[in-house]
């Protein structure tokens, strides 16, 4: 499942970029070198955001509405919109096909999967045309009718599915939602957006499921599920911190100057659009490096499981936090309030900690080597690769300006982060561990 899921997103990518390099997708109606467009193809698939050419004013709206179904092919999985194709034919859903959603989907078994993908299908539409439907009222006075239209549903998509394109490069290249700073109608609505893409369709589908039977059963409160507890608590979390650090460490800079209501909207949007959505309420080339720092945190953190983000997710960091709390505890196993977590859900997350990190660290360092004539610092890189990597798309304005080599390989980082790195690499080594069943020595280790 997961080699087809690669296979698949590859494939999607490759169709992307040859459509993209047509004469049709661009303004000028020239062909567009295919570096490039294999980098937006890969970027819009990924959900990330980082771009080579300014997709308002060099994609024409052949082009636009291209990188739009992308990234909404790419924000739900393509095994959901395969899903989408076999209903709408009357076709039954195959056991392989349902062990390959439960790969995308992440799920805990193949039972509800056809269930679960109509409700992300039917979520995900409804609140993309909500977020379009009140984004209108603001873009339509704007920029007319259709444009305000097009440009509502485009966003509204873009939002959702986290992946941080905008079209407003007409007003002022390389700016986007930054133009915005002091919307706050608009900067909520893609706040929320970009939050409800990100905790998770399974968290979403719990708590739909919660407050209905509370409505129904007139039960006192709403009992999510654990995983669902743990998804929302960080996330508020995360966002609180996030908005804290940034409006602490840019109050005196690219914060000062604007006044106290739009200082704390930037820095909220900024908390929220680091964990993997790509907008940007600043120019990151204009901020401190520990602010740079504190994003490069929320990028590796990201989205939660089973959402439109990326990143190592949520869940992740908080197994392992729990293990490191339950070490020095000396409890056995790894606790998190009133449940033991599985060991293999905790060998996961040490796994995919490590990989994630050790690979986003080389991948730094190669960048690093091969711009090493153009005096890109490497604070500026490693944002760039973690904001590849965690499909975010968040960039202090290096993108365009590095070499063939550094693009592909974040074409590579993008895919392997969206794919997933454990999944992938498991996948790719073949390797089953004991595949014999054979009872192993205990090998005695002196760590610390």
């Amino acid at each position: 499942p997961v080699e087809i899921l690669a296979i698949g997103f590859f494939a999607l990518i490759i169709i992307g970029a040859i459509i993209l390099s047509l004469p049709i997708s661009s303004v000028s109606g020239q062909s567009t070198n295919f570096i490039d467009s294999l980098f937006t193809s890969t970027s819009a698939v990924c959900v990330t955001g980082l771009v080579t050419l300014d997709t308002g004013t060099y994609w024409s709206y052949f082009g636009k509405t291209i990188i739009i179904i992308l990234i909404q092919i790419g924000g739900i999985g393509f095994m959901s919109f395969a899903t989408l194709i076999s209903l709408i034919l009357g076709k039954k859903i195959s056991l392989r096909e349902r062990l390959i959603m439960q790969e995308s989907m992440n799920t805990f078994s193949i039972q509800g999967l056809v269930k679960l993908a109509k409700y992300v299908l039917f979520f995900t539409f409804t609140i993309e045309l909500l977020g379009a439907l009140i984004l209108s009222s603001q873009f339509i006075p704007q920029y007319g009718y259709l444009k305000g239209s097009y440009y509502s549903l485009w966003h509204s998509i873009s939002a959702f599915c986290n992946a941080g394109f905008d079209l407003f490069g007409f007003i002022e290249p390389g700016k986007g939602m930054i133009l915005f700073a002091n919307d706050i109608y608009v900067s909520v609505i893609v706040m929320l957006l970009i939050v409800v893409g990100g905790i998770g369709f399974l968290v979403v589908f719990d708590l739909q499921k919660q407050i209905k039977e509370k409505i129904t059963r007139k039960r006192k409160r709403i009992e999510v599920s654990y995983h669902s507890k743990i998804v929302l608590i960080t996330t508020g979390i995360l966002i609180v911190f996030g908005a804290i650090a940034f409006f602490v460490s840019e109050c005196s800079n690219t914060l000062s100057g604007r006044g106290i209501a739009e200082q704390i909207n930037v820095s909220f949007f900024q908390s929220v659009t680091s964990r993997t959505a790509g907008f940007a309420a600043v120019d990151l080339s204009q901020v401190h490096d520990v602010t740079k720092f504190i994003t490069v945190i929320l990028m590796f953190i990201g989205a939660s499981p089973v959402s439109t983000g990326g990143g190592v997710k949520t869940t992740t960091i908080v197994v392992i936090f729990a293990t490191v709390i339950s070490v020095l505890k000396g409890k056995d196993g790894t606790v998190f309030g009133k449940h033991k977590i599985n060991q293999k859900v905790v060998n996961s997350a040490i796994a995919i900690s490590v990989i994630s990190l050790t690979y986003i660290l080389v991948i730094t360092g190669f960048i690093a080597a091969i711009e090493s004539e153009q005096n890109i610092s490497m604070f500026n890189i490693l944002l760039e690769t973690t904001s590849a990597y965690s499909t975010t798309g968040l960039s202090a304005s290096v993108t365009a300006n590095l070499s063939i080599v550094s693009k592909l390989i974040l074409v590579l980082t993008m895919l392997i982060g969206r794919v997933g790195p454990l999944a992938l690499f498991l996948s790719v080594s073949g390797r089953k561990a004991n595949p014999n069943g054979k009872i192993l020595p205990e090998g005695k280790v002196i760590v610390g």
